[in-house]
């Protein structure tokens, strides 16, 4: 009966309390003489004598005998105490094992949203605490550490935690409020927002100023003057005027313009250079070595056939017919 759960206790994940320790270490916490002389009858209240006692927290030592530490955290998932005694296990300042002893019943046992809530303000605590490893050494941990470890770690003296939702899920999903460090509060984290707004006011005309000599360097940008600072050349190519209109960064050239007596004609806006002449009447003359006839028709010169012969065959065609 020393080794079983109280009567009436609740499945915690499902499970029974005790089987969150694993069974070869709940198997030689059975067997120490520890567990079998200051464990036995305890209840949630002479318990407390057992963990101010403690000189060290861990897991095993040696590779085969547990802690009193552990020991003592298989007792109170035996007991499984309400959650008021456990928080008033915490309030004891004075008792640091204790408090470490609670804390790591609190991982063990309570849901996400109120693991949080309870653990994070043990990150304030900085006492040191022994911690005896697997070989049997002492080491120094501050109890944020230990905290630190069980928000955050996957096993803390030997035993596997039970898997914690993450904080930003639950901040979102559960309405936990956002976590502030006692080093943001120190440092002014919160008046500081108000004094980048206050700089940001005074420094708007600074930034002005910065925009304003600010160049772009990308390739959309012209650094070309301004159309007003050059003169207006005489006329722009169509395809450039196209291209300007679409807001791209066209590069205008302007067209050499042929020099004539007088000068250029006014209002003209291109003149051609090409060596076909124009007729008086603006009519476009053909320059094609092929003559036309008096009546306008076109004159094949093809050399098999000749206008004789077309004649020749007109003439007798129609005289058949």
């Amino acid at each position: 009966m020393a080794n079983t759960t109280r009567a009436g206790a609740l499945s915690i994940h499902g499970t029974n309390p005790q089987y969150l320790v694993p069974t070869v270490i709940r198997q030689r916490v059975y067997d120490t003489l520890y567990w079998k002389e200051h464990c036995f009858a305890l209840n949630s209240a002479t318990v407390i004598d057992r963990a101010v006692e403690l000189q060290a927290i861990g897991g095993t030592y040696a590779n085969t005998r547990p802690t009193e530490f552990i020991c003592l955290v298989l007792k109170l998932l035996q007991l499984q105490p309400e959650r008021e005694i456990i928080l008033e296990y915490l309030r004891a300042e004075e008792f640091k094992y204790l408090r470490a002893l609670a804390a790591f019943y609190v991982r063990l046992t309570f849901d996400s949203l109120n693991a949080y809530e309870v653990l994070e303000p043990l990150l304030n605590d900085y006492r040191k605490l022994r911690y005896r490893a697997m070989d049997g050494s002492y080491s120094i941990i501050t109890i944020d550490e230990f905290a630190d470890q069980l928000l955050h770690g996957e096993m803390v003296c030997e035993i596997q935690l039970p898997r914690l939702t993450q904080r930003k899920v639950l901040e979102d999903t559960e309405g936990l409020l956002p976590r502030r460090s006692k080093l943001g509060r120190a440092l002014g984290v919160a008046g500081a927002g108000e004094g980048s707004g206050d700089e940001g006011a005074g420094g708007s005309d600074d930034d002005d100023d910065r925009s304003a000599r600010y160049m772009s360097r990308s390739p959309s940008a012209s650094r070309s003057p301004s159309p007003a600072s050059e003169p207006e050349p005489e006329y722009w190519t169509e395809e450039e005027e196209e291209e300007g209109g679409r807001g791209r960064d066209v590069k205008r050239r302007r067209k050499p313009v042929v020099e004539v007596e007088g000068g250029p004609a006014p209002g003209a806006r291109y003149i051609s250079r090409s060596p076909s002449p124009a007729r008086s009447d603006g009519r476009y003359i053909s320059r094609s070595p092929s003559p036309a006839g008096s009546d306008g028709r076109f004159v094949s010169r093809s050399p098999t056939r000749s206008p004789e012969v077309e004649r020749f065959e007109v003439e007798h065609v129609e005289g058949d017919v």
